[in-house]
C-alpha cells in the first residue's frame, strides 16, 4: 500500500466514525448514510471526540457565515465523503460557491455515490441536467467536486477557475486532518499560494497537536502501523507551531485551541444532552484524546480580522 493509499483510507474510517455518532444521536446528519456501508458502533470516547470535532468546526463556520451571509465561498480541502454542503442546504443556508477537493480516486467514488442517490442529487439541484459529472469531477450551479492532488498547485488553480471561483469574495477554507499528511514544504506552499491568490480569507484547521509527548507518540505509532505516516507532524507539536505555519507564509494572524477548550465552550445544554446518550467509563482517555487535537483558525483580510477568540 502506498503512502497516498493509507491517507485515503482515513476517509473511510472518519466517515464510519461520524456515522456511528450520528446513529447514536450525537448530532443530526440525514445524508451520511449514503456514503457508508454497514454500521460499526464506536466507543463512547470516539463518539464524543467526533461530536466535539463536528460542533467545534460548525461553531467557527457560523462566525464566518454571520459576517458574510450568503455572499461567500467555502472550499473544503481533502473533503473525503464530508456532507457539510448538504447539511447547510438542508438548513436553508446557501453560499455563492461550495467546492470540495480530494484525490481523484476519492472524488470518483463520491461522484458515483451521489449519482446513485436521488436525495443527494435533488438537494444539489432540482434540474437534473444542471449536475454534470465528468470523471472525478462534479459541476453544478453552486457545488463543485474537484479531483486533484493538493500538492499540484498549477492544476488546483486551473480547476478552481473552471469551478467559477472568485478570488475577491470572502472565502472560508476547511481542513480536517489533511495538512498533517503533507510534507511541510508542500503544505507551506499550499497555504502561501492561498494567501497570495485570495484577498479575504478564513481558514479552519482541525488537526493533531501536542504530538511530542508519550500519548502523541503512541498515536503516531498506531497510524504508522496502518500505513499512515504523518509527514507534517512538526507543525503539530504545539498550538504555537500550528499558528506559526500560517503566519510564516503570509496570513495576517492565527489562533489555536485544543479540543478540551473547544469542548468546554460548546453550548452547555447540548453538551448535557449529548453526555447522557451513553455511559463513558474512560473519561481520562477522552481527555487525553481531546488534548491531542485542536482547532486552529487563521485569516487574511478584513472579514474575520476581529474573530480571535472562542
Amino acid at each position: 500500500m502506498s503512502f497516498d493509499d493509507g491517507v485515503q483510507a482515513t476517509n473511510c474510517d472518519a466517515t464510519k466514525c461520524k456515522y456511528s455518532a450520528v446513529k447514536m444521536g450525537y448530532w443530526q446528519d440525514d445524508f451520511i448514510q449514503y456514503f457508508v456501508t454497514g454500521y460499526e458502533r464506536k466507543t463512547p470516547e470516539i463518539n464524543r471526540g467526533y461530536y466535539a470535532r463536528t460542533k467545534g468546526v460548525a461553531m467557527f463556520m457560523d462566525k464566518f457565515l454571520k459576517k458574510t451571509g450568503s455572499n461567500c465561498q467555502i472550499i473544503n480541502l481533502g473533503a473525503g465523503f464530508d456532507t457539510l454542503y448538504w447539511r447547510l442546504k438542508n438548513s436553508g443556508i446557501t453560499v455563492n460557491n461550495y467546492i470540495e477537493i480530494d484525490f481523484a480516486s476519492v472524488t470518483s467514488k463520491k461522484c458515483f455515490l451521489i449519482k446513485k442517490s436521488k436525495i443527494l442529487l435533488q438537494t444539489i439541484s432540482q434540474q437534473e441536467d444542471e449536475v454534470k459529472i465528468i470523471g472525478p469531477d462534479l459541476h453544478a450551479p453552486d457545488y463543485h467536486i474537484i479531483g486533484t492532488d493538493l500538492r499540484n498547485l498549477t492544476e488546483l488553480d486551473k480547476k478552481l477557475t473552471q469551478s467559477g471561483i472568485n478570488f475577491d469574495v470572502p472565502t472560508m477554507f476547511l481542513t480536517e486532518c489533511v495538512l498533517v499528511y503533507m510534507e511541510p514544504e508542500s503544505s507551506s506552499m499550499l497555504l502561501h499560494w492561498i494567501a497570495k491568490k485570495f484577498n479575504d480569507i478564513f481558514f479552519i484547521n482541525y488537526e493533531q497537536v501536542n504530538m511530542n509527548d508519550n500519548f502523541g507518540r503512541i498515536m503516531l505509532d498506531n497510524l504508522r502501523s496502518r500505513g499512515c505516516q504523518l509527514a507534517g507532524v512538526d507543525a503539530c507539536l504545539s498550538p504555537q507551531t500550528q499558528m506559526d505555519r500560517f503566519v510564516r507564509v503570509g496570513w495576517d494572524s492565527a489562533r489555536s485551541w485544543n479540543m478540551i477548550n473547544v469542548y468546554e465552550y460548546l453550548p452547555e445544554e447540548d453538551r448535557y444532552r449529548m453526555e447522557r446518550l451513553e455511559m463513558l467509563d474512560e473519561l481520562e482517555l477522552l481527555q487525553q484524546l481531546l488534548q491531542h487535537y485542536c482547532i486552529t483558525i487563521a485569516w487574511k483580510g478584513i472579514t474575520m480580522a476581529d474573530v480571535d477568540h472562542l
